[in-house]
């Protein structure tokens, strides 16, 4: 089936064959026209387009009319027609639900009521079902009484659709939809990401993708990851539109190079100088915590140390295109002073603490929540860092191995990577890496050196080289510092809490940390 794109900028109206696209991605800034350049493929499908929304499914309000979808068409016939299904049902989640399990329900009356004839195919529902369990192996899926029932491996108890996650319930969502889409169909998504963990954004719709081979997937998005995983359809880059003239200034964009440098001003839109982390982007500490404190950047997770780097040079290396800025951020853990140093060129900001746990740690941290809880912050501060330097003496010459490790790992990457001209330099080269690299020299100046962490009480210093995830927990800083909780995350919680809502103390927090990147 060919359809016309909506009419270009200077130009016509392309033409493309959406029987041979598997999946089209728009992609664009907020405010481009996207969401409008989506209206008028639809518009143009007809009947042929089926427009899905997760936000619009899971949130319906009171005193707002429901929307008219094809889900929503289809329920009013489905209860006009005579079913038992609810009348009163308000969103297309809920309706989904119901026409699922109205249809579930009609086939097994069906098999009751006529036990002759056999049943040959798995029932709608039960397809949705098997896909929702591939995708959470832990979770379990049951109809009974007329309800769907969720229940996890960790829990006894059991729950309805209502008491999903929003990410839970977005997947529902979109696996029961495209499982009423007719064959054939052009399924339009808007913002396919939203509400869900990037692993499984991308399981989901690969799984969707392949189970609909019939459909075409056409992606309304900001999202570049996305754009970047779906790159082997038709990507359009909506730059933006005209709306009195009712024309959009876009392009094809055919490679994943062209996708990740040349996309980068379009999405980010706001103008603001760009900061790489480290993380997922949803539950990691750094993408919860960098946003808050560097507010004039826009902050973008991309997953690993080795990504931030490589995007930070590439994005600085296309100033010409964009003209903004770009840093990134990575955890010192055990760089040296010659590692950090050359990332710093390169507008690498790597703090003065070994991982982002540290952070919490630092000294204007512990005295302002402790000062907050009307606690003494000298009496306080004094007791955390009595805890950690006993901690890290207990654990010095484990620490001080494994920050050998990874300096004798970085070296013998650096010079095992010469060139060599026959099988005999490079046997004798390795033969001579251990005394030239001397691993035990290494450790034992680490050790000298954390003794005198120790001996001088250095706690800075510390924080900068001691890696260890319970450090918080074990200092009891939460329970010192007067919060309820005494774990790791109680802390955590409580200065994100006071950064987001901007209360008392906010602006020495966010200077304090600001400070370890300096």
């Amino acid at each position: 089936m060919k359809i016309s794109l909506p009419p270009r900028l200077g130009g016509t109206a392309p033409e493309i064959d959406i029987s041979t696209t598997r999946h089209i991605v728009v992609i664009g800034a907020n405010g481009s026209g996207k969401t409008r350049f989506a209206n008028r493929l639809a518009a143009d499908l007809g009947g042929n387009a089926m427009r899905l929304s997760a936000l619009n499914a899971l949130y319906v309000k009171d005193n707002e009319p429901v929307p008219q979808g094809p889900i929503d068409s289809l329920y009013q016939e489905t209860v006009g027609s005579g079913s038992l299904l609810r009348s009163d049902l308000r969103g297309e989640f809920e309706r989904l639900i119901g026409l699922l399990l109205n249809e579930e329900m009609l086939s097994l009356l069906a098999d009751k009521f006529d036990p002759q004839e056999k049943k040959t195919a798995s029932t709608r529902l039960e397809r949705v079902m098997w896909h929702w369990k591939q995708l959470f192996p832990d979770n379990h899926v049951l109809v009974e009484s007329g309800r769907m029932l969720f229940s996890r491996d960790s829990a006894d108890s059991s729950y309805g659709a209502a008491k999903l996650s929003d990410g839970e319930k977005a997947v529902m969502y979109y696996l029961g939809a495209v499982s009423l889409a007719p064959e054939g169909a052009a399924i339009i998504v808007d913002s396919p990401t939203r509400f869900l963990h990037p692993a499984t954004n991308k399981a989901l719709w690969e799984r969707i993708e392949h189970w609909r081979r019939d459909c075409t997937f056409i992606y309304i998005t900001h999202d570049l990851q996305f754009a970047s995983t779906h790159i082997n359809g038709l990507t359009i880059w909506v730059k933006s539109c005209d709306l009195r003239r009712g024309v959009w200034d876009y392009e094809f964009v055919s490679s994943p190079d062209v996708l990740d440098d040349e996309l980068y001003l379009a999405i980010l839109g706001e103008r603001k100088p760009v900061l790489f982390i480290e993380g997922d982007g949803k539950n990691s500490i750094d993408a919860k915590l960098y946003p808050l404190i560097f507010d004039d950047y826009t902050v973008k997770s991309l997953g690993g140390c080795d990504r931030v780097i490589e995007s930070t040079r590439t994005f600085n290396s296309l100033r010409a295109l964009h003209n903004l800025n770009a840093f990134g951020i990575v955890d010192r853990d055990r760089r040296d002073d010659g590692e950090v140093g050359y990332l710093r060129k390169k507008q690498i900001l790597v703090p003065e603490v070994a991982e982002i746990e540290n952070v919490f740690m630092i000294e204007d941290v512990i005295r302002t929540m402790a000062s907050l809880n009307h606690k003494d912050p000298d009496e306080v501060f004094e007791k955390v860092r009595r805890t950690i330097m006993r901690l890290f003496e207990s654990d010095l010459r484990q620490q001080a191995l494994q920050h050998t490790r990874h300096r004798v790992k970085r070296a013998v990457e650096h010079r095992i990577d010469g060139r060599f001209t026959n099988i005999n330099q490079l046997e004798n080269h390795i033969s001579d890496l251990g005394r030239e690299i001397n691993p035990r020299g290494i450790y034992e100046n680490l050790c000298r050196e954390f003794r005198r962490y120790v001996r001088d009480n250095d706690y800075a210093s510390v924080l900068r080289v001691y890696n260890r995830k319970t450090m918080l927990s074990e200092s009891h800083a939460a329970r010192l510092c007067g919060l309820k909780k005494d774990d790791k995350d109680a802390i955590i919680r409580a200065v994100l809490d006071i950064l987001r809502r901007n209360l008392e103390g906010a602006a020495i927090l966010r200077k304090a940390i600001r400070q370890v990147f300096i």
